[in-house]
């Protein structure tokens, strides 16, 4: 079942990561720690083996995989000892990347990024490719009249440079080629109406957005015990130091916003009321791709009584968020050829915004993905 993974954004840190760790783990280099898929619970799920994945994608950034992989193995983030034994292989993907095309509007844009993605799936033999998105978070776009109308979105692209933010148009892209679409980030992707219209017109799922690797993670466990203990939770503050080019995107007022939305939204939707407190980023260029969380709770438990938790978290988000991605590939493209159509609300345990109707409580995403997995099973090959 060769399948291809196509990375928006397949130059940075967290795409070169996901790519070495596979290549890593099929050349009996590295451990599968971190990737979900590997549990015994998958084993019957019918997906594509980590050595069926092959990798191509696009970006904005000329910086050689061999470079970027050194600088990565010079932070910390991957083992050293990797990048010699997979030299050859590194230079194989890099022959599948691709600068992110551009054109005299969208629509002819998204025609040359459709083709980069249908000649890759060809030459390779692939018989599904699924896009994912892990380029750098976008502002939230203002609303259009076309966002909603996908044949009023098709006329205007033509005539358009600006209609889509770039994570839609490429899962517009995607869903013209004839792809599933991921969205690990909290951008637009595919959760525009005009685009879910198309998703369902080609028979193609998609799912998003913006991956749970650090803080929400922790916030998808606790804020689940103080709702079914009956306790009040009175204040949620959390600040967030993180560098890297994640961390210097998030400097921009806009993009820092819809990142922090994404992260606080889980606690409205968990505890059914939103209490007081916000998430606040701070970009420290000095601590790269790790980062660090605090966060302060305080709640009201028996009689009134005032009571306070406090926690912190030190992660790498690359070695966080990599195995995800290979985790995402696979199951999208096992439903994919099962015949799934529009968002997968099973896929919410990895992610802090989940698109379709899903839990927002960790062990209710648990239930519902070894569900999810059991249905692939059994399925039958659409």
């Amino acid at each position: 079942m060769r399948t291809g993974v196509w990375l928006v954004g397949a130059r940075g840190s967290v795409a070169v990561t996901s790519v070495i760790g596979a290549l890593a783990v099929r050349a009996g280099l590295a451990q599968p720690t971190g990737c979900v898929t590997e549990l015994p619970q998958f084993r019957g799920a019918g997906l594509p083996g980590l050595g069926d994945l092959v990798f191509g994608g696009h970006d904005i950034a000329p910086i050689p995989l061999e470079k970027k992989a050194a600088a990565l193995a010079g932070a910390g983030i991957v083992p050293a000892r990797l990048l010699e034994p997979l030299r050859d292989e590194l230079a194989r993907v890099e022959e599948n990347l691709r600068q992110v095309p551009a054109a005299e509007n969208q629509a002819a844009t998204a025609e040359l990024i459709g083709a980069d993605i249908t000649e890759f799936r060809l030459r390779h033999g692939l018989e599904r490719v699924v896009v994912v998105n892990v380029s750098t978070t976008e502002p939230a776009p203002e609303p259009r009249p076309a966002h909603a109308d996908l044949e009023l979105l098709e006329s205007e692209l033509a005539a358009s440079r600006d209609l889509l933010p770039p994570s839609a148009l490429m899962a517009y892209a995607a869903f013209r080629a004839g792809c599933p679409y991921l969205d690990f980030t909290p951008s637009t992707g595919a959760r525009l109406p005009a685009l879910d219209r198309l998703a369902d017109l080609m028979g193609l799922p998609y799912g998003g957005h913006d991956g749970k690797t650090g803080e929400t993670l922790v916030k998808s466990v606790l804020a689940p015990m103080f709702a079914q203990r009956n306790l009040r939770v009175r204040t949620w503050s959390g600040m967030n130091l993180l560098g890297g080019g994640d961390g210097a995107n998030l400097a921009d007022p806009a993009a820092n916003a819809a990142k922090a939305a994404s992260k606080q939204r889980v606690l409205g939707e968990t505890l059914g009321y939103t209490p007081q407190g916000e998430t606040r980023i701070e970009y420290v260029e000095d601590i790269g791709d790790f980062k660090t969380a605090w966060d302060l709770v305080t709640f009201e438990g028996f009689l009134g009584t005032s009571m306070r938790m406090e926690f912190s978290w030190h992660g790498c988000d690359s070695a966080l968020a990599a195995p995800l991605i290979l985790d995402l590939a696979r199951l999208t493209a096992a439903a994919h050829r099962l015949g799934r159509t529009g968002p997968l609300g099973e896929l919410a345990f990895f992610f802090k915004d989940p698109l379709g109707e899903a839990p927002h409580a960790l062990a209710d995403q648990w239930r519902v993905l070894l569900a999810f997995a059991d249905t692939l099973g059994e399925g039958e090959r659409v």
